[in-house]
């Protein structure tokens, strides 16, 4: 019986966390984007799919198409927010998961809600900035090259919204010239386009999760990224070498799903867990009854 118990009390508590994570997921996910508007598709946007409804022109010709898997330009030259020339891959040396975001800090909207919601979610993790993951911000607004202290400035901005002293040297807000740019937003597929009407920058939205090695791995669209799904995907990006025993079991209950950019429960693990707790449970108590009435037979004879 008290084999039996202990297996019960090993398997069971892992399968009643993922249906209490599972039931949490409409509190704690991301908000439900309306995905095929060209400001938060996640696939690449195709006019050709909308109907004649008014968007102005220049909205027709930006999204963001995955390439996951594709490594980052990690040789591309780019100048950091206290005017130095840096690569890419400077930030990648650290054996440390990268988010990355395209913004131009100018933007007086949209860029905000990026870096806002991206820093929200950041300070509802354990997770620290400079010791757990870095934060590249890299502006594609070539003409913002020249203007090393508007960078330092957005930068000065978010350190005192993220407010974790000593965590300065994990966010880096870079700035480049016009063929630097393309070939990181030709990289994670970001396509944005001049409007001239307004003299803004009409883009989509969102952050992307790169590995140690630069590979992008995670791409979360919209401008409010849910805490638990920018820790996982953290987690698995570092190849489990931040977090903890929670996090192993969350990424187990859950899985990435590139089609929405969400972390969804992922029902047939769980079916599976529960089968073979099940048949671990059902093994146990036969065990212990066959050996009750083994001990009734000897006393017997």
């Amino acid at each position: 019986m008290q084999k039996s118990e202990a297996v019960r009390q090993a398997v069971w508590p892992m399968l009643l966390l993922c249906m209490v994570f599972a039931g949490a997921i409409t509190a704690a996910g991301q908000k439900n984007e309306h995905y095929n508007s060209p400001l938060y598709s996640p696939r690449k946007y195709d006019p050709a799919q909308q109907t004649a409804n008014g968007i102005p022109e220049p909205l027709k010709k930006v999204g963001i198409e995955q390439k996951l898997g594709e490594k980052l330009p990690l040789e591309t030259k780019f100048k950091d927010e206290n005017g130095n020339i840096v690569a890419l891959g400077d930030y990648f040396k650290s054996g440390r998961p990268v988010i990355v975001t395209l913004v131009y800090y100018d933007c007086p909207m949209l860029c905000n809600q990026v870096l806002n919601g991206l820093t929200g979610s950041l300070k509802g993790i354990s997770l620290d900035a400079g010791k757990d993951f870095d934060v590249v911000a890299i502006s594609f607004d070539a003409k913002e090259f020249d203007k090393p202290e508007i960078a330092k400035n957005k930068k000065a901005s978010y350190m005192e919204r993220y407010g974790r002293p000593g965590t300065e040297q994990g966010f880096h807000f870079l700035t480049g010239e016009q063929a630097s740019i393309d070939a990181v937003t030709n990289a994670v597929g970001f396509t944005y386009e001049w409007d001239e009407a307004s003299e803004q920058f009409a883009h989509a939205s969102a952050i992307m999760i790169a590995t140690p090695q630069g590979v992008l791995s995670k791409y979360f669209y919209g401008i409010d990224y849910a805490p638990r799904d920018v820790r996982l995907g953290l987690v698995e990006s570092a190849e489990n070498k931040v977090g903890g025993v929670t996090d192993q079991l969350l990424l187990y209950c859950f899985h990435y799903d590139p089609s929405t950019g969400k972390y969804g429960l992922a029902v047939l693990r769980i079916m599976r867990g529960a089968a073979v707790a099940t048949l671990l449970g059902m093994a146990a108590m036969g065990f212990v009854f066959w050996r009750r009435n083994k001990r009734k037979s000897d006393g017997l004879k």
